[in-house]
């Protein structure tokens, strides 16, 4: 039987070089400073097993902002914290056909988010975070990921500078809708807590720990809401490329602007990677590349 654990080493330091080489499709982005400087060579890659296997490749050591990677522990946070149905008053799980910051989906939608993985999403429950301000509703947050992962993630300073001085239109104009709609109550607040826990930042192992959370069965997570995260990654997560992916590979995913992508293996466990070249959709190419190689060499999708 095929799965992560048998993976070989010799195998996937060859997968990752081929991996790489799709890098040189695509592109850093540019609209944060911070995350502009960012070497689009830079890859590595960590397996997180249940059966407490690890293995690891590349450049494991770069520190970067999970960006929106964070979106499916800001949703499974909510889903612990108020329950399904009260999540589901705030959001959507429909996938969606626009690019991940599209206003124009969202006015078609009367100011429901469409799903929790695209921005109108994520910003909407940015305003239901537990806390007296944004400062506390992002610590108190990123302590509750790191006591259950026993990962030491914690809040760019420097990285979210550069985000608040290039703060994006876009996501000022979905806020301000969002709000007229009555779907958040301060603009201000949910701009900046969005914008702290995008800037949450770790290593890939750190990462794979989080995926860990969602793959495998343990006593602090309700199992339910573990599978409403997955599903919803499976078919929203890779944005309007999500389909597609997961016919290629399979896997529950999320990817992030800053480069790392974690996919989940259900009751196996994660693969984090972290590769800051994006496609036109605003996925890394090298992750994507190597999580279909992994995926298909292993047989990891679950629909095998």
């Amino acid at each position: 039987m095929l799965g992560i654990t048998s993976i070989n080493l010799d195998n996937l330091s060859i997968w990752v070089e081929q991996a790489k080489t799709q890098a040189a499709q695509g592109k850093v982005i540019e609209r944060i400073p911070k995350l502009a400087t960012a070497n689009p060579n830079s890859f590595a890659v960590y397996i997180s097993c249940e059966s407490g296997e690890n293995y690891s490749l590349g450049d494991t050591d770069c520190v970067f902002p999970f960006m929106s990677v964070i979106k499916p522990f800001s949703l499974l946070y909510l889903l612990e914290y108020y329950g399904e149905k009260q999540v589901l008053q705030w959001v959507g799980v429909k996938p969606s056909d626009a690019p991940f910051n599209s206003l124009l989906q969202l006015k078609e939608d009367h100011g429901y988010p469409r799903n929790s993985m695209i921005n109108s999403g994520a910003i909407t429950l940015a305003d239901k975070l537990p806390g007296k301000d944004g400062n506390e509703c992002t610590q108190l947050f990123c302590k509750w990921l790191n006591e259950l992962a026993g990962t030491q993630i914690y809040i760019d300073t420097d990285i979210l500078a550069s985000v608040r001085a290039s703060r994006s239109q876009i996501n000022i104009d979905i806020t301000n809708y969002l709000c007229e709609s009555g779907n958040l109550n301060n603009i201000e607040l949910s701009l900046d807590v969005y914008e702290q826990i995008c800037c949450i930042s770790g290593r890939v192992e750190e990462l794979a720990k989080l995926g860990n959370l969602l793959a495998c069965k343990n006593e602090f997570i309700n199992n339910q809401h573990r599978q409403f995260v997955n599903t919803v990654m499976l078919t929203c997560g890779l944005y309007e490329a999500s389909a597609e992916y997961a016919v290629k590979i399979g896997l529950p995913i999320k990817s992030g602007i800053g480069g790392g992508l974690v996919a989940i293996i259900p009751n196996q466990g994660a693969i984090a990677s972290y590769s800051p070249a994006l496609d036109i959709t605003g996925n890394p190419v090298a992750g994507l590349a190597l999580m279909e190689t992994l995926s298909q060499n292993l047989q990891l999708s679950i629909f095998c």
